[in-house]
């Protein structure tokens, strides 16, 4: 995306707008594809990263499947075109009719709570085959909010609970075809998954009708220049090679699965906001935008980094801003950053803003939600309208006085 199409598509369709490459979704899916060399991979594409229905009917196009974690998720996959086998339904701390709800849509049911587990098997017993999600207690990436496999996580059914559950599915006759696992973000050596598939490749031996085993994500992306990233062809290699020996041992071929959200679309997205107001204290000048934890709250929430450029005006000389939002929060997307020279209207990018951007948006503040575009083809198309109040409003219930 070069920066005068970005100028031109903020001119065009107004900021703040979170803009999409397709080209990038597409080649981030197929090098992910390819890095496993002769193990063939299922990828089921994380939608909670993103799920705008063109984005979803992309990778659609390419082969993936889909990993739900909500039932919403779920009939958002199939409106986009995927057909219920191809999608994988990995809820936490749901009801269980939501369960029920989503076994009547004939999507794959992966449980990662014993209770669950054993209502599951009271209902449905060997009729309804199922994947079981297990928390492999390995800590990944550097920061607690995006580890989900260690020891206080919610996530996952503990593997030194094993036993517990071989007998709830003697019990009910259980019919166990996946085994499943997710440790994290930000993953950056084979290592992590190596040592998790070990606990798997074991555990499987307890269940002899397993049709896949699917070791989650995870996979880091840059967000900055010389920032370390998983090296996914170096260790693609190893995770295949561990993967292809441990079926030989379990007597059949299983299927490979993976689940990326942030890895394929991240890279693919930038956010366009408005510079507001130019205001320097006694000791910063501060870039006031049009947007805010509302539209990105990935700086706030992780103390993510992502890198900002003014599009406005690239080859200016750089000065130390920090650019904050409109929001009445502390809502810093990044602090002291070198930036071409701002004035107020210059339109910046904030990039690396595919991933977990417009889906972990608010109207906080009564703020409307940002419009989205696609570059497809070169061509920029408008995927979702900019909100309006009405938007807001729409569900409020007047009491009559």
């Amino acid at each position: 995306m070069e920066q005068a199409q970005l100028v031109a598509i903020a001119e065009e369709y107004g900021t703040p707008v979170y803009v999409y490459d397709e080209a990038r979704i597409i080649q981030q899916y197929k090098r992910l594809k390819k890095a496993f060399g002769k193990q063939a991979v299922k990828l089921h594409y994380a939608m909670k990263a993103l799920s705008n229905i063109n984005v979803l009917q992309t990778l659609n196009k390419q082969g993936a499947g889909l990993d739900a974690v909500s039932i919403e998720e779920v009939y958002l996959g199939i409106r986009a075109g995927f057909q219920p086998q191809e999608i994988m339904y990995t809820p936490n701390g749901v009801a269980f009719e939501e369960i029920e709800e989503a076994v009547g849509l004939g999507v794959m049911i992966n449980i990662d709570n014993l209770s669950i587990l054993e209502r599951f098997g009271a209902t449905f017993g060997a009729k309804v085959p199922v994947c079981i999600r297990i928390n492999p207690h390995i800590m990944a990436g550097g920061h607690a909010n995006i580890s989900v496999g260690h020891i206080d996580s919610k996530f996952g059914i503990s593997i030194h609970q094993l036993r517990h559950i071989q007998r709830i599915v003697a019990h009910y006759q259980l019919h166990i075809i996946g085994l499943h696992m997710h440790t994290g973000s930000d993953i950056v050596d084979a290592d992590v998954f190596l040592q998790g598939a070990d606990l798997l490749y074991e555990a499987a031996t307890h269940f002899p009708e397993l049709q896949f085993m699917d070791f989650g994500s995870g996979f880091k992306v840059a967000y900055k220049e010389g920032d370390y990233i998983t090296p996914i062809e170096e260790i693609g290699q190893p995770i295949g090679e561990s993967f292809a020996a441990f079926c030989e041992e379990y007597g059949r071929n299983l299927e490979l699965w993976f689940e990326p959200g942030k890895f394929i679309v991240s890279e693919s997205g930038v956010l366009l906001v408005s510079v507001n107001t130019v205001k320097q204290t006694t000791s910063t000048v501060f870039l006031g935008v049009n947007s805010g934890q509302n539209h990105l709250i990935r700086p706030m929430f992780y103390n993510a980094y992502h890198r900002i450029e003014n599009v406005s005006n690239p080859f200016g000389v750089k000065k130390l801003y920090s650019v904050v939002g409109y929001i009445c929060e502390t809502d810093t997307f990044g602090y002291d950053r070198p930036i071409a020279e701002a004035k107020e209207g210059d339109v910046l990018g904030i990039y690396n803003a595919g991933a977990y951007g417009f889906s972990m948006s608010n109207q906080y503040n009564s703020r409307l939600r940002p419009a989205e575009v696609l570059i497809r083809n070169g061509k920029a198309h408008l995927i979702r309208k900019r909100e309006t109040l009405e938007d807001i409003v729409r569900n409020e219930v007047l009491i009559e006085s």
